[in-house]
């Protein structure tokens, strides 16, 4: 994974566990407000209730009235939105109840003292806005926790049946409390103890807040692609000069150590790391130049006392009449002269090569035709070997160098013959063909020879590297033929590669451009 996608996905994380945090808080808080709000509302109601209730039951006292409906009549218009149930606990007050669920220590007492609590609230029992036939209960452990708890008030969520209408989720504020009756005009009061429910419908805070959810999950799922969108456009213009040298980098070879990497003036990390690359590659840059001028310096050196040694021996090889030994030994020296001699043209070749001085003489090459004549020009040597060397493919024209090319074909061929093999194919196939044109050409050198084996084949273009088992029997070999033929390829602006495997054989690939020909006959090409 790229860096620019890290740290996409890390700021995006990090973006989604905040978010994440911030919306459950959010709703928390936004939940908690609500039903605090509902709370006091609750409270507010049940003052508001116990005193219009007090002045109804008054009236109806004093009118003689005691119709549960018409007593709580005006509460229905009072409080739409409510529910209300009071239970009156005849016989009760404050005092009393306390000091009975006192005595009442046993479990016994105290269900026979739940029992009657219960007896009196249903037979006392009125409501608004709540089915007569489905009224709120409470449990053993609810009613003996209202009433000794020191408020004597409990809210509760409960499931409660409306008249004529489904159950619905409520908030229901229970209250054990004495109701404040005014009896009579000179100010003497009694009260009636009970137990009154009032309950809210939560819909409408459940809505409420599943709104909020989708808002919040809305701006969450916004907020992260907004937020991966953004940062990963910032951390590609953040990464955009590590590119810019990235590709100046991989453009610099050793054909080319003149060229720097690009110093973006951002004043960070990122110009510091261009310069010291720019540093490093002039230091890289001075170290070639010098071992390419040692190469070429001494190459130039050598030739004329080689060729001085060849001369000399050669010249007493035919003026004078050496002994059997002595005329051996001059062998040895002219034709040690001679290897030493390839080896300084070779090395000279490569200096050439590496400082960018090697030239090409572009010409149209019909690629079959240039492997027939490669074939026919070695044609005596596979002879000598009992090989048989054979061309074949499609005839492609391209644009190369014809003796430069020639030359990495017999050194591929000659590595051949010297494995041993007894036959080898040259073929030429188009490659990446676009609208029936090729843009690319391969000439392959295809041999049945022993193979090489795999630790070696990363190994073959350096210089002086030789596999000796497999496919240098010919110890005049200075491992430089390889070398030469990748220098040479390079520049083409093609690859050479090798394919091989032990006790098969061996397949050895130049593919290069086609570049811009165009349609030749045998006779455009010479």
């Amino acid at each position: 994974m790229t860096l620019r996608w890290r740290l996409t996905l890390f700021y995006t994380a990090l973006l989604a566990v905040l978010l994440t945090g911030v919306a459950f808080a959010t709703l928390l808080m936004m939940k908690t407000n609500l039903i605090s709000g509902m709370d006091r509302e609750l409270q507010t109601t049940y003052a508001q209730f116990t005193t219009i209730y007090s002045q109804i039951e008054l009236k109806s006292t004093i009118g003689g009235n005691s119709d549960a409906e018409a007593l709580l009549l005006p509460a229905r218009t009072f409080f739409p939105e409510s529910a209300i149930q009071i239970e009156q606990l005849a016989f009760y007050d404050q005092d009393s109840l306390t000091s009975e669920f006192a005595r009442a220590k046993s479990e016994q007492a105290r269900a026979q003292l739940l029992t009657v609590l219960r007896t009196l609230a249903d037979g006392t029992r009125q409501s608004v806005g709540i089915d007569p036939s489905a009224p709120i209960r409470l449990s053993d452990a609810e009613l003996v926790s209202l009433i000794s708890s020191p408020g004597r008030q409990m809210i509760l969520t409960r499931q409660v049946k409306k008249q004529f209408a489904p159950p619905v989720s409520m908030r229901v504020l229970v209250t054990l409390a004495p109701v404040l009756l005014e009896t009579s005009a000179f100010g003497t009061a009694r009260e009636t103890f009970a137990m009154t429910y009032v309950g809210r419908d939560l819909s409408t805070l459940t809505f409420t807040l599943a709104q909020l959810r989708s808002i919040i999950l809305l701006l969450f799922l916004g907020g992260l692609v907004t937020a991966g969108a953004g940062s990963y456009l910032l951390a590609g213009q953040a990464m955009q000069p590590l590119r810019l040298v990235q590709r100046a980098a991989e453009r610099i070879g050793g054909q080319n150590l003149g060229e720097r990497v690009p110093e973006p003036s951002t004043g960070d990390e990122v110009q510091s790391l261009a310069q010291a690359l720019n540093a490093m590659l002039g230091r890289l840059e001075s170290s070639f130049e010098a071992q390419r001028r040692f190469t070429s310096d001494a190459s130039h050196e050598l030739r004329t006392p080689v060729t001085a040694i060849s001369g000399h021996a050669s010249y007493l090889l035919r003026r004078t009449s050496p002994s059997g030994q002595q005329q051996e030994s001059l062998n040895i020296i002219r034709s040690e002269s001679e290897r030493l001699t390839n080896l300084i043209a070779s090395l000279l070749q490569l200096a050439r090569s590496d400082s960018g001085a090697l030239t090409l003489t572009h010409q149209p090459i019909l690629s079959s035709l240039f492997l027939a004549d490669v074939a026919r020009e070695l044609a005596p040597l596979a002879q000598a070997q009992n090989t048989v060397l054979t061309a074949t493919g499609e005839d492609i024209p391209f644009e190369g160098d014809p003796d430069r090319m020639k030359q990495v074909i017999i050194n591929l061929v000659g590595n051949a013959l010297k494995a041993g093999a007894t036959t080898i194919t040259l073929e030429s196939t188009p490659q990446e063909v676009t609208a029936g044109k090729p843009k690319e050409v391969r000439l392959s050198v295809r041999d049945d020879g022993p193979g090489i084996a795999p630790e070696h084949l990363k190994r073959l273009f350096d210089r002086f590297y030789r596999v000796e088992d497999s496919r240098s029997r010919d110890q005049g070999g200075a491992g430089l033929g390889l070398s030469i033929a990748k220098g040479i390829v390079d520049a083409h602006g093609g690859r050479i590669w090798i394919e091989s495997e032990v006790g098969v054989g061996t397949v050895a690939h130049v593919q290069v451009p086609i570049g811009n020909v165009p349609d030749l006959s045998e006779e455009d090409v010479p």
